[in-house]
């Protein structure tokens, strides 16, 4: 005969309740974008985000498997993590400073070289990778942190908003 059993999935004492996500720590704003080639066959698009520290406290926020970051969908609110995303670096975030963080979506694409519409296609590929995000989440699941990276990319709202309008 075979016993299995299930224990719980985190490291939690017994009779502790689980540690509430700060989610009001850390503020983000949006910078910049970034497109990157890979390879031929690959790009990066890079978001650059200014963090702010509210707490006395310092954070790292490693590049490792304990963060996740998930896309947070403008139709409902809901998160996916459909694609990778991961962080271009590891930050360090001092208390009551700013720092800035880089995170970076991979993903097929056939760069267009001398061709006449090249920087109608990169705007192409960038706005219909982030058409349907209203933004991300990032969790660092060590720390139990979560800070929320605004969609803020004017440029292609606006589009959104001419193509909606008419």
């Amino acid at each position: 005969m075979i016993w299995a059993f299930a224990g719980p999935a985190s490291k939690r004492q017994p009779g502790e309740a689980p540690k509430a996500w700060n989610h009001e720590g850390i503020k983000a704003s949006f910078m910049g974008a970034q497109l990157r080639e890979v390879d031929k066959t690959r790009a990066s698009l890079i978001l650059s985000y200014d963090l702010k520290n509210f707490t006395e406290a310092d954070y790292r926020l490693p590049d490792s498997r304990n963060v996740v970051i998930m896309s947070r969908q403008k139709s409902d609110g809901s998160l996916s993590q459909e694609e990778p995303i991961r962080m271009s670096y590891p930050v360090f975030l001092p208390a009551g400073q700013h720092t800035h963080l880089g995170i970076e979506i991979s993903q097929n694409f056939a760069w267009p070289r001398e061709d006449s519409h090249h920087e109608e296609r990169l705007k192409e590929f960038v706005r219909q990778r982030l058409a349907g995000v209203g933004g991300f989440v990032l969790f660092d699941e060590a720390d139990h942190l979560q800070i929320e990276l605004p969609a803020a990319w004017p440029e292609l709202q606006e589009q959104d908003g001419r193509k909606a309008g008419g």
